[in-house]
This record gives structure tokens, C-alpha cells and sequence, in this order.
């Protein structure tokens, strides 16, 4: 890439994503509805080549950007620095067309390592929120969540994860923990014996909980437990012991959100198996660096991504980097202004596109009319 090139122009718009079905709620949240948007910059540098991708920077972040050196906003090995962070996912794609090459093999370039083609990543269908609180009935309430299971195997998934945690908000406590267990069991049941299996409680259990579902759901063989109860290395190291002690090998993921500071920390620790830190924040090239570092340690990175849409086909190129990377959270959206054809999930798996960038093409005449109707350009 032509480190010497500048940034001449940045533009940004916001789109409308609309997911298959309406997404309901979860521990904390109400319903998450069908529909989000999702703001897009491109950066055009000064040879002409541009990139695109997710950014919430305001204008007066971006405004001093343009006209800097793209050396002074990206560089090897990890990626955007820290003043080119706030359009990182369009110098990644940018410097994926610079080089006529794909993100992943890019990002794996630079650390020296060589992928295999065509490059496969594995992932999950993360929809199984609660869209059940209408029913009175468990039966009904689990016949839903398995149906809709059922249709994530049709799409091509072999991995799952559970919204759990009903009792925490949105029903009475004791008929939401039956009512998860229940789900838990139904939907074993519809994806069958080998499928992956998480559960997200949103930090709606205690640990008490915790160990009462993991214990009615051992025949599941759930796969992690996300988020169980807000991070607290005590009960970390209760609910390890007690796995242990019940040799049920579940694993522990967490940091999603506002994650306690001393994540990593108790991850080194081996009190955390799974980190889950968003794509989006902290960003892909800090989790290039944070996931290296948790490969040191054995631990495992399962990037976050729920409601970015762009997360479902920018978080698998951290694989060809992170060795012990997870799965793909899957989040099934659609916009008009973008073309992911490129992209499909096979078996399991997200088959990423031997495509320059990121692989995933603007609609112009959308996206133009998004930057005019609310966004802005910067030249």
C-alpha cells in the first residue's frame, strides 16, 4: 500500500438494515424490532482507491483526518492507529484494494502467516431471542424458539446461542428459569446431538442461577454460558470449581459492552475461556492485538456483533490472524445499499469471498443518496 497517499475525501451516510424476522428481547432489553441503521464511511485517498465500512465518528472527529498520510493512520502489524481508529474499517478495505487482496490475507501478511483458499470461518446464528413472552404456555413458547432453530439449520448454521435470563425482567423469576431451561432442551432437540450450543444470559443470573441451569441443562452439552452474572472474578472462580466439580466442560465467555477493565486479567488467569470484546468497539485492528495476546494464553476469542450488520462479513477475517478465534456471530440482516453476495454460510461456516477488501460492494446511487439526506462529505 502506498503508505505516502492521502486522505482526500471522506463521505457518510446512514442506511436502513432490516433483519428476516423481528428480533425480540433479551435479559435486559426490550424487543430489538426488524430493522436498525447502520452509517457507512468512505474514504477516498489521493491515487484514486477508496474503502468503505461501519464508522460513528461525528464530523468533527473525521474533519482533521483529511489530508494526513495513510502511514500515519495504518501500519503493520496490527493495523488503524490510534488517530486512524475512527475510520479503521474503511482503511482496512482500502488497504485491501491497495493491495488487490483480501482483509484476511492481508492482516495475515503481516504477521507472516499463510492461509489456506478458499478461506472458511466458522459461525453461529445468534437470533434466538426471546419472541416467545406473549405465550402463557411453555410448550407453545419452546415450539416457537425450535422452529425458528430450524429455520437457522435451513440457512446453512450448525452453531447456535440462546437469549436467556426471562426471569430477570420480563417474567415472574422461577417461571423464566423453567421457561429458559425449557427452550435450552427444545432447541437441543431441533438442531440435534453435535450442533454447538451457547447460552447469553446478559448478566441476568446469579450465580446460584448459573449452576441450577447449567445442571438441568448438562444433557445439552452447552458448548459456553456468556455473560452469566456482571464480571466478578470471585464468582468466576466458584462457578469454574463447581463445573469442575459436576465435570461439566462449559466454557466462560464475557466482555461484551462495558466489560470490567480487569477482563483480561482473569482471563490470563484461566477464570475466563472465551473473550467477547465487539468488533466494533474496541475495533479490529485492537482485537488483531488482543486476540494474539489471548492466543499466548490459551484463551479464546468470540468477537461480539449484534445489530452492525457489516459484523457478519468483517469479523471473520480476524481469523486468518487469531489462532484460537471462535465462531462468526451472525446477525442475518439485508440492506439495499450493499452487495454481500460474495459472502454465504456453508455447513456452519462463513465462506469469505478471494475478493479485494472486505468484498462487499456499495449500491452508489444509495449510498449517495444517503450522504445527502443526513450525511456529509469532507474534502
Amino acid at each position: 500500500m502506498p503508505h505516502s497517499s492521502t486522505i482526500m475525501r471522506i463521505e457518510v451516510g446512514t442506511v436502513e438494515c432490516t433483519r428476516p424476522r423481528a428480533a425480540g428481547s433479551n435479559a435486559r432489553l426490550d424487543r430489538h424490532g426488524t430493522s436498525f441503521p447502520l452509517t457507512l464511511a468512505r474514504v477516498t485517498a489521493s491515487d484514486g482507491v477508496s474503502g468503505f465500512g461501519w464508522c460513528r465518528a461525528s464530523r468533527d472527529r473525521l474533519q482533521p483526518l483529511v489530508g494526513l498520510r495513510l502511514g500515519d493512520l495504518f501500519a503493520a502489524p496490527y493495523g488503524a492507529s490510534e488517530i486512524g481508529a475512527a475510520i479503521e474499517f474503511p482503511l482496512w478495505d482500502l488497504m485491501g484494494k491497495e493491495a488487490a487482496s483480501p482483509v484476511y490475507r492481508v492482516a495475515a501478511g503481516m504477521v507472516g502467516k499463510s492461509l489456506p483458499e478458499p478461506f472458511r470461518v466458522p459461525c453461529y446464528d445468534t437470533s434466538l431471542y426471546f419472541d416467545d413472552l406473549e405465550f402463557a404456555s411453555d410448550t407453545e413458547a419452546t415450539d416457537l424458539i425450535a422452529g425458528e432453530a430450524r429455520d437457522g439449520l435451513a440457512f446453512g448454521h450448525r452453531a447456535f446461542k440462546i437469549k436467556i435470563g426471562r426471569g430477570a425482567r420480563h417474567m415472574p423469576l422461577e417461571a423464566g428459569t423453567v421457561r429458559d431451561i425449557a427452550v435450552i432442551h427444545a432447541v437441543r432437540d431441533a438442531v440435534g446431538p453435535d450442533a454447538p450450543l451457547m447460552i447469553d444470559a446478559n448478566n441476568g443470573y446469579n450465580l446460584n442461577l448459573t449452576k441450577r441451569v447449567l445442571a438441568d441443562t448438562a444433557g445439552c452439552r452447552i458448548h459456553w454460558v456468556e455473560e452469566p452474572f456482571h464480571e466478578d472474578a470471585i464468582l468466576y472462580r466458584d462457578l469454574k470449581a463447581w463445573l469442575a466439580s459436576e465435570n461439566l466442560p462449559v466454557l466462560i465467555s464475557d466482555g461484551e459492552g462495558a466489560a470490567d477493565v480487569r477482563l483480561m486479567d482473569w482471563a490470563r488467569d484461566g477464570l475466563v475461556d472465551v473473550v467477547n470484546y465487539d468488533i466494533f468497539a474496541p475495533g479490529f485492528s485492537a482485537l488483531l492485538r488482543i486476540g494474539r495476546q489471548l492466543d499466548e494464553w490459551s484463551v479464546r476469542t468470540g468477537p461480539h456483533h449484534y445489530g452492525g450488520m457489516l459484523g457478519n462479513y468483517v469479523t471473520g477475517h480476524l481469523a486468518g490472524v487469531i489462532e484460537r478465534f471462535g465462531f462468526v456471530e451472525w446477525d442475518e440482516a439485508t440492506t439495499p445499499a450493499l452487495d454481500t453476495s460474495g459472502y454465504r454460510i456453508d455447513e456452519g461456516q462463513v465462506v469469505i469471498p478471494n475478493a479485494p477488501g472486505f468484498g462487499l460492494t456499495l449500491d452508489e446511487e444509495r449510498f449517495a443518496a444517503a450522504v445527502a439526506n443526513g450525511g456529509f462529505t469532507l474534502d
